[in-house]
């Protein structure tokens, strides 16, 4: 089943993705995602601070570049977001 806590988060990454949300205001409505990193362990919430940071960081480059690359952020929200919902899972 999915938590429904994870469906902003999602529905941000998912728009991230699209084009439809710029880097800083996915990273602004990923970090407001308190009620979800409450039932985190506080590892989650450094982890996913780094890689806010990082995809802002990123937002200073043009397409790729070898230090920021917008489509392995993705992937690497993507991975963090799944390995949420497996730990509120296993917490259920």
């Amino acid at each position: 089943m999915d938590d429904p806590r994870l469906h902003a988060a999602r529905d941000t990454l998912q728009a991230l993705q699209a084009d439809r949300l710029r880097p800083h205001e996915a990273a602004e409505r990923l970090r407001a995602q308190t009620e979800l990193l409450a039932a985190l362990p506080p590892r989650f919430t450094e982890v996913l601070h780094q890689l806010l940071d990082r995809l802002e960081s990123s937002a200073l480059f043009d397409g790729e570049s070898c230090s920021f690359s917008h489509s392995e952020l993705h992937a690497h929200l993507q991975g963090w977001l799944e390995q949420a919902g497996r730990r509120l899972a296993a917490a259920a």
